[in-house]
């Protein structure tokens, strides 16, 4: 969540408290500058870090698309961060260049969104003629991803890669989406992945649940793995910089 996401905050904080165990239910949401400041150590606590902590309400702190090198320096500095939101998919490879690395170093682990690269990898895609990105029913976030499609191979290898998704979920009576999911939270430096849901329209609740009943084999990699072998995963890595720079 973040303050800037309308009422996010506020629609979490009723649903929490009419929770039993709200005690055992947190959130995730972001601190965020909307007017042009010196980012000081004295600056943030003063907002947001001694205020929260002294009354327990903040038990870790997070960043969101904050690339390799600024994580690291922060982490170096000795800020305790135990986190990082990133884009992360089979077709957005980005974290396996550097990010990985300093994760495991330093113990941080990815909250990763993206993972399903807004839906197209999905079985509704599978054997499907690229879209009309003009189409009324294609959303900015189809738009976005399709860019990243086109640079990390284009349509056809991707239909390539959901012909091989397609076969491991039906080994596993799972679908497209669960198998490209968990390939991205069978990386150790994974703490979760953030799928996306269009309330009363596409929520997937149950489908995404069945991502925890099974888990990819030697065999399942491997399939996945020719297809990558295949893209053009560098360029993506070249064309957009590293993690959360198409944000800045």
């Amino acid at each position: 969540m973040a303050d800037h996401y309308g009422d996010a905050e506020v629609t979490f904080g009723q649903f929490r408290s009419a929770q039993p165990d709200a005690a055992n239910v947190f959130c995730a949401t972001k601190y965020c500058v909307f007017e042009s400041v010196t980012i000081t150590e004295e600056v943030v606590k003063a907002n947001i870090t001694e205020r929260l902590r002294k009354i327990s309400r903040v038990l870790n702190v997070g960043l969101c698309n904050f690339d390799t090198q600024r994580m690291n320096e922060i982490v170096e500095s000795g800020v305790d961060i135990v986190s990082n939101q990133v884009q992360f998919s089979l077709i957005d490879l980005r974290p396996t260049f550097k990010m990985a690395e300093i994760c495991r170093k330093h113990d941080v682990k990815l909250l990763t969104y993206g993972s399903l690269c807004g839906g197209f990898l999905a079985d509704k895609w599978l054997n499907e003629p690229a879209p009309n990105m003009f189409r009324e029913d294609m959303t900015p976030s189809h738009r976005k991803y399709y860019e990243i499609i086109t640079i990390w191979g284009g349509w056809k290898l991707l239909q390539r890669l959901l012909s091989a998704l397609s076969s491991i979920g039906k080994k596993h009576n799972v679908s497209i989406s669960n198998v490209a999911t968990r390939w991205v939270l069978d990386h150790n430096y994974v703490a979760a992945t953030i799928i996306g849901g269009r309330m009363g329209i596409s929520e997937h609740v149950e489908e995404n649940t069945r991502v925890f009943a099974f888990r990819l084999d030697r065999e399942d990699r491997a399939a996945i793995k020719v297809i990558l072998d295949q893209s053009q995963s560098a360029d993506v890595f070249e064309a957009m910089g590293d993690c959360g720079a198409e944000y800045r």
